[in-house]
């Protein structure tokens, strides 16, 4: 029996299905939108790990115009990449092994902004009112936040490495 043979003897399509959509419900319910959550679910559930926007249409029955609109957004957030297939003007939508890691790296970023945001709030609303202690706590959760992750994400990086 061929390596295809057995992988498509234990894949079982109607359990992927019931996968994508369970997983796609965990993201909606983290504040996903719907169908980019579905289409970033069938990427992961794919050997590949690469569809095309027919095979995701197809897979997901959900109009081109949908999955276009999913992956739009995926790009924007940086956890797909569009490419091309070779000799084909069609674009394949990819997801890599590492997108976790740097999704959760580039919230370092965003906890980064917000914490400068809020340093202009407790300036704005005076530190010493409950404004200001307010934000400054909240400011002070998301420096814990950053300062954590980092540290977790390097424990990764060296655990993924070993």
């Amino acid at each position: 029996m061929s390596d295809d043979e057995r992988r498509d003897e234990e894949r079982d399509e109607d359990a992927v299905a019931r996968f994508v959509e369970r997983f796609a419900s965990g993201l909606v319910e983290a504040g996903m939108p719907r169908m980019p959550s579905r289409v970033f679910a069938a990427l992961l559930a794919s050997d590949s790990g690469a569809l095309t926007s027919a095979e995701l249409g197809e897979q997901l029955r959900v109009s081109p115009a949908a999955v276009s609109g999913a992956v739009r957004y995926l790009a924007q957030l940086g956890m797909v990449a569009r490419e091309r297939e070779p000799g084909s003007r069609r674009e394949r939508y990819s997801v890599h092994s590492d997108t976790w890691y740097e999704t959760f790296s580039r919230r370092d970023q965003m906890l980064s902004r917000w914490e400068a945001t809020l340093a202009v709030g407790v300036e704005a609303v005076g530190s010493s009112s409950p404004a200001g202690r307010r934000l400054a706590e909240t400011a002070d959760f998301f420096a814990f936040l950053k300062k954590e992750a980092s540290e977790l994400m390097q424990r990764w990086r060296a655990q993924r490495e070993g």
